[in-house]
């Protein structure tokens, strides 16, 4: 095991009966990523079972959480994508902890999947995690490397280390986690396949030491690279996801700077960019600034490792669109208002990966 990796026994399993084998793996899988946009749902109070019809002060009354539950109405819409889509694995970023996840897949999702999370270290209680279908049968093994150094100073604290400066903390953590989701046979031997999924550092700079947050950002990156590196390592002939909210331009051309090593030290490739859809069709976020002006941009990703370069199903791989209450797709966000209206602020990205 890696240095400042978790291993939660908790977490590692089979999702499904005991009879669980490889031979239900390896038909093909429906993979999906999203970031839900704080997806809290914690009840201090019964759920009753009308809740589908309640308005919005009824529903956030069932919780006394500092954290306000993700609105009825959103709620309804994300299931709405997931069972029609029907994902086998579905990554999901800014999710409210374990109770969350398995609250929503218990009251929104007919407790189709099994909730697969270790809670990170996010200062915002917002998590990766990932929802397993249970009909599936996919034995799974969850590790985390949240307690892994970034072995990363702010610039700051490198002039304080230089002029003998007492620092704080002489290493950072991943702001959420790197999560190392492994599916293997019933026996739990080699992976047939490994997922790292991370939601890397946001532009906020609260503090003024980082504008962008690229440093932090940076070295987060970096630490994906170094635990993909060591797996492929290990596990040669194994395929490898590395998926999440990257918080930044992580594509082919035009890369933002901390991206680059992806493409300098990795075979990492994006599965948009291996589908050739197009730059236009690959927005995941919309910035709307002052309110009128709105740019669309991808920040979420699946980069797959060279052993599925031809293993993702020819015109499966796309970003979703949500829809009107007439199966019509909504356009992107015009202001604000549009915005808020979503059950995001970002849309998810699917795709089939065949014969694995």
């Amino acid at each position: 095991m890696t240095a400042g990796s978790t291993n939660n026994p908790i977490l590692s399993g089979q999702s499904s009966a005991q009879d669980s084998s490889r031979t239900g793996a390896s038909d093909s899988l429906r993979i999906g990523l999203f970031n839900a946009e704080n997806l809290f749902l914690l009840f201090d109070h019964p759920v009753p079972p009308h809740y589908m019809k309640l308005n919005e002060a009824q529903w956030q009354a069932l919780s006394g959480s500092v954290y306000e539950n993700k609105s009825l109405p959103k709620c309804i819409q994300i299931a709405q994508i997931i069972k029609a889509e029907l994902p086998d694995i579905m990554m999901l970023c800014e999710v409210g902890g374990e109770e969350s996840l398995k609250n929503f897949n218990k009251l929104f999702l007919d407790d189709l999947y099994h909730t697969v999370l270790i809670e990170g270290n996010s200062d915002r209680n917002i998590d990766v995690g990932f929802l397993i279908r249970k009909d599936k049968k996919l034995t799974h093994h969850l590790n985390s490397h949240k307690e892994r150094p970034l072995n990363f100073l702010y610039p700051h604290e490198v002039l304080s280390k230089k002029t003998g400066y007492p620092i704080k903390a002489t290493t950072q953590y991943f702001s959420r986690d790197c999560a190392e989701l492994k599916l293997t046979d019933a026996a739990g031997s080699e992976p047939y396949l490994i997922i790292l999924l991370t939601h890397l550092k946001s532009r906020l700079d609260p503090e003024r030491i980082d504008p962008g947050g690229t440093e932090r950002r940076t070295a987060e990156l970096r630490t994906c690279i170094d635990i993909y590196k060591e797996l492929s390592i290990k596990h040669p002939q194994t395929p490898i996801i590395f998926a999440g909210d990257m918080n930044g331009y992580a594509g082919k051309t035009n890369t933002d700077l901390e991206f680059a090593p992806l493409y300098a030290e990795t075979d990492l490739q994006d599965v948009l960019e291996l589908a050739n859809l197009s730059i236009e069709k690959r927005s995941t976020f919309y910035q709307v600034k002052n309110n009128t002006k709105v740019e669309g941009k991808q920040i979420d990703y699946c980069f797959v490792s060279k052993h599925l370069y031809e293993k993702i199903k020819p015109g499966s791989a796309d970003v979703y669109r949500y829809k009107d209450e007439f199966g019509f797709a909504i356009e992107q966000p015009r202001n604000l208002d549009d915005k808020l209206r979503l059950p995001s602020d970002h849309y998810p990205l699917f795709f089939t990966l065949e014969k694995l």
